[in-house]
């Protein structure tokens, strides 16, 4: 059967300060950026058994051998895509892709700064609908165990970015303060509420994801992980701020406005729910979020896999990350925590805005899903999650 175009998802995960923001001036800890991008992650190396996806991650060699994360000699971006040029992938077997986890972990006081132009995303044409699921997140290694942040997420075909915490019972949002383009979907982060669909903020801004997203040349999302609660703050390619485009050395987040997200420590003591987060960058198909039927059905047709995994590869043309840089900042150097070969955990993933229900997800964390694809960066606890995936 000839594919249709992939459905994508994609998430980015942070965690927000109260509003009044009690900001601090961080400093950079860490930079993941130009020819040495890929130098500190570990490829995750195995079928997708963390969200049941229709992939394979593979190996860091075979994803340079492939051409499936790389650094752009033209750009010197770093590029994350699922395997667009396998002609026909055999009925019963998967797609390779790409899952990455950040070597560090990172603690309360860290701000991480995602510089971004373009996200996994479906297309829909003619022919066929093709779903895009992106998500950029964080997680802890023994999820729901050290929480989850997914600073960038959606499924299939809709048109906003959802941001939100999914945690062990007891952690919930008590009077948030975001910006008048983001509207505050639900307030009890449990993954036990509402088949885990979390705390959920949407932003309205019609940039925020997707295909329109790339359109505008993406733009930079900023999570602040601190005592006081999580803060995530998204401005496009046209709204960055001077601060942010001129000084890589610190970043003072007072100077930043309201966020797009907030998640105070009112009743949700950062300590108690959330443990030090990997960055994780992940794409993959299918899976549990994307392709069950009640969520697939609503804004694609066919079948995930049938028709969106095999045959054509050509139709996931548009399933990568464009990024510019990564950078971590912290308070002091005591927020870096580790190196060497990061953990794994599981995560659930989220619900999104509109359909309650949440993806299940594995170790560490998943960072992009295309077609019934899911596209997400994350951070874990001790293990950081990307829905793509970017996540804390």
């Amino acid at each position: 059967m000839h594919p249709t175009k992939a459905p994508l998802l994609g998430a980015f995960s942070a965690l927000l300060l109260l509003s009044p923001v009690a900001a601090d001036t961080y400093k950079v800890v860490k930079e993941y950026v130009g020819p040495t991008f890929f130098n500190d992650w570990t490829f995750y190396d195995h079928y997708d058994n963390l969200t049941n996806g229709d992939t394979v991650f593979v190996s860091a060699s075979v994803a340079a051998s492939e051409k499936l994360a790389y650094v752009d000699s033209t750009t010197n971006h770093a590029i994350i895509k699922v395997d667009n040029n396998t002609t026909n992938v055999p009925t019963n077997e998967k797609r390779n892709t790409v899952r990455i986890a950040s070597n560090e972990r990172y603690a309360v006081g860290s701000v991480w700064v995602a510089d971004i132009h373009h996200v996994p995303y479906g297309i829909a044409d003619a022919a066929a609908v093709a779903a895009t699921v992106l998500r950029l997140a964080c997680l802890a290694p023994a999820w729901p165990e050290g929480g989850e942040i997914d600073t960038f997420e959606g499924v299939n075909l809709v048109t906003n970015n959802q941001l939100g915490l999914h945690t062990l019972p007891g952690c919930t949002i008590v009077n948030p303060v975001v910006a008048t383009t983001s509207k505050v979907q639900s307030t009890d982060c449990s993954y036990l509420t509402n088949s885990n669909q979390g705390c959920l903020v949407i932003d309205q801004n019609p940039g925020s994801y997707g295909e329109a997203f790339a359109q505008a040349d993406g733009g930079v999302f900023v999570t602040e992980f601190a005592k006081a609660g999580i803060s995530i703050w998204f401005f496009n390619r046209a709204s960055i701020p001077d601060s942010l485009k001129t000084n890589t050395e610190s970043i003072d987040t007072a100077a930043l406005g309201t966020p797009t997200g907030n998640w105070p420590s009112t009743q949700c003591d950062m300590g108690k729910f959330f443990e030090p987060q990997n960055l994780i960058f992940d794409i993959t198909l299918c899976g549990d979020f994307a392709k069950p039927p009640a969520i697939f059905g609503q804004t694609c047709k066919g079948v995930c896999y049938d028709d969106y995994v095999v045959g054509n590869g050509s139709n996931y043309g548009t399933a990568y990350f464009d990024v510019a840089s990564v950078r971590v900042y912290g308070t002091d150097s005591s927020v870096v925590i580790g190196g060497g070969t990061s953990g794994n955990g599981t995560s659930t993933g989220g619900g999104n805005g509109t359909t309650s229900g949440g993806s299940t997800g594995g170790n560490g964390a998943e960072a992009v899903r295309v077609a019934g694809v899911w596209a997400k960066l994350a951070l874990l606890g001790m293990l950081v999650q990307a829905w793509v995936f970017f996540a804390c």
